[in-house]
């Protein structure tokens, strides 16, 4: 077991909204950290709009229970014809976040037995004090760009491990390989992109959402990979561009790193296919089967470089453009 950040901000935060709202002589104080309880999310953006429904939602619940009360009365079967009111209004309104806190609400009406305006500036007093302490402490989020970064290393080092053995495959097709970096990525893939999108949610800065990119694009070359993997065993180790391929996998597999250099091997890809186009014509099934699958391979791997290649190309143009503007307006106040 071990406290994380936000099971500690939590338990601060119900202690401060309570004790500020005892000070103040609020009725129902406890009150207050059952809403800062509920306002602490994952990540900033979750926290804020519960935040909203939140509060939406209790003034809904409110001003309903407050004319029903004093219609009908305060009786208990009341209470049943005003959730029958408010939930599906509160799901219509999309503030069902807000169902718990105005119930919460409308059960301090029915044991006060009165609404007046002192009564209502107790409950408004405590939405602010519960749903603002629990927006204050989620301001700082801790950043996840360590724990990504170990998520690029260990998904990279499988790449190249990938490679490396569908290389090795084509020298020699008798070694036995598990293939278990195959299942190891998948699984590091979407456990790394649920980590970005929590970081751009809780961060909003070029980091997170480069990572959130940069992790797309190791998915879509997966699986490319997951594709070509039966290609490379479907070549025959005697065609004489099986050696080429594998010296081809060999030195991508080195270049697996996070800086783009994929036109040097787009070079490399379109030298094979020329010297393919140039090569003699098949003259049996299996040659022909080969040939096939050598084209196959190279139109997947040219794919799996051009996905890299425009995402880091599209994102340096992104950021020389952030930077030419923040230039532009430097110069601008200095005039």
């Amino acid at each position: 077991m071990k406290i994380g950040f936000r099971t500690i901000k939590t338990a601060i935060g119900i202690a401060l909204s309570i004790a500020i709202a005892k000070w103040l002589g609020l009725e129902f104080y406890t009150s207050a950290g059952i809403i800062t309880i509920l306002c602490i999310k994952t990540t900033k953006k979750q926290s804020y709009q519960t935040a909203w429904e939140l509060f939406f939602g209790s003034l809904v619940g409110l001003g309903i229970s407050a004319i029903v009360f004093e219609w009908i009365g305060y009786h208990t079967w009341t209470l049943t014809i005003l959730l029958l009111l408010l939930i599906p209004m509160s799901v219509y309104l999309k503030i069902s976040d807000g169902i718990v806190t105005s119930t919460v609400v409308i059960l301090h009406l029915f044991i006060l037995k009165k609404v007046n305006i002192d009564v209502i500036v107790n409950e408004i007093l405590l939405l602010v004090l519960g749903v603002g302490m629990g927006i204050l402490l989620n301001i700082y989020m801790p950043s996840l760009e360590k724990e990504l970064r170990a998520y690029q290393r260990k998904i990279e080092s499988n790449f190249k491990t990938i490679l490396r053995e569908f290389a090795a495959y084509l020298y020699e097709p008798e070694r036995y390989w598990d293939g278990k970096e195959i299942l190891e990525t998948a699984q590091w893939l979407m456990e790394a992109k649920e980590l970005a999108i929590l970081d751009m949610e809780n961060q909003d800065g070029p980091t997170a959402r480069y990572f959130y990119h940069y992790f797309e694009m190791r998915e879509r070359q997966f699986e490319i990979l997951e594709r070509i993997a039966p290609i490379v065993s479907a070549l025959d180790r005697s065609c004489e561009q099986g050696e080429m391929i594998a010296r081809f996998l060999e030195n991508l597999a080195d270049a697996v790193h996070p800086g783009n250099t994929a036109h040097l091997y787009l070079e490399e890809l379109e030298k094979l296919r020329e010297d393919l186009r140039n090569s003699l014509l098949p003259q049996t099934r299996e040659e022909f089967e080969t040939r096939a699958a050598l084209f196959h391979f190279i139109n997947e791997m040219r794919r799996y470089l051009i996905i890299k290649r425009n995402l880091l190309r599209d994102w340096e143009e992104l950021i020389n453009k952030k930077e030419k503007s923040v230039f532009a307006q430097l110069r601008w106040i200095r005039k």
